[in-house]
């Protein structure tokens, strides 16, 4: 294994073993892997026009960049905008859909990015989110695993469900996987955390106005039973008849929220995360060391 960062910082399915990190990695930036300078891109997408929808991820990713971000999240399916007849007709393939391009643009700006994207393989579709490092490589790739029926929504008729939670390592922060209604599943948060060791959940989310209120209580709710960050990145605008509520937030792992977006503008939130405070609150409150884990099942 080489010894440099980028070697071993990839997506939990395909992790070294335990112990067999490089240790002049860790001498190369130490702040690099305790801190790192989060961002969250609230946007309105052109349903359909990818070209648009592309160019916007890329102003966004600059002024992120600019900003000091070292990571930025995107909303949920940014590529086609969040529009079932669209999404039916212009989904396209992970090898040649808007991944290339979130890889140009991550390694053209040496900035992180997770963003929420189509992905057609065969007669399926899915709605799934990318996590693509510094360099350009991508270290994740996540299907939504919960399809949302509640109205006006159902995803049923347009994707298929993904059948695994993956979680992706940078430095000290293994950052879990999620897609909007994921949210209100706190099994899923729980399993990522315990059985992943994720300390970081990001969500991309095209979170409807009608429920907006549950959007902050539940990501508070995520942040602070799992002692861990929560990012969420929310959409503003209205496609094919929905309005989403943005709010998008940084949430630390004791439930305070860091940065937050309004309702009905696009916004760039940023903050810092630290390896360290998850490390404190942990020791603080040792809410993992006592599970009762015979009592669960």
């Amino acid at each position: 294994m080489a010894g440099n960062p980028q070697d071993w910082s990839v997506g939990q399915r395909f992790e070294v073993e335990a112990g067999h990190r490089p240790a002049m990695a860790i001498e190369v930036n130490r702040r690099y892997f305790k801190m790192m300078n989060v961002a969250a891109a609230q946007i309105s997408c052109d349903p359909g026009n990818f070209d648009a929808n592309i160019g916007k991820l890329r102003d966004f990713t600059l002024r992120a960049r600019d900003s000091g971000a070292e990571l930025i999240v995107f909303p949920e399916m940014v590529d086609t905008g969040y529009s079932i007849p669209v999404i039916q007709k212009q989904a396209r393939r992970w090898s040649d859909g808007a991944v290339p391009e979130v890889q140009r643009i991550a390694k053209e700006n040496s900035i992180a990015i997770v963003a929420g994207l189509s992905d057609r393989d065969d007669d399926s579709i899915f709605n799934a989110q990318v996590f693509v490092d510094s360099r350009g490589n991508v270290l994740g790739k996540y299907r939504k695993t919960h399809l949302v029926t509640a109205a006006p929504l159902d995803e049923r008729v347009c994707f298929s469900a993904g059948n695994e939670f993956v979680v992706s390592k940078i430095g000290d922060f293994n950052f879990g996987l999620s897609i909007c209604y994921d949210l209100r599943f706190p099994e899923m948060a729980r399993a990522l955390a315990v059985k992943h060791a994720a300390n970081v959940i990001v969500n991309s989310s095209a979170w409807p106005t009608v429920r907006a209120k549950h959007l902050r209580i539940l990501a508070l709710a995520r942040a602070v039973e799992n002692q861990g960050y929560f990012i969420v990145a929310n959409r503003v605008g209205t496609d094919d008849g929905i309005t989403l509520c943005g709010g998008s937030l940084i949430i630390d792992p004791s439930g305070e929220i860091l940065a937050s977006a309004t309702g009905d503008r696009e916004e760039l939130i940023q903050a810092e995360i630290s390896a360290c405070v998850i490390d404190e609150i942990r020791k603080r409150v040792p809410a993992f060391a006592h599970r009762r884990n015979e009592l669960y099942h």
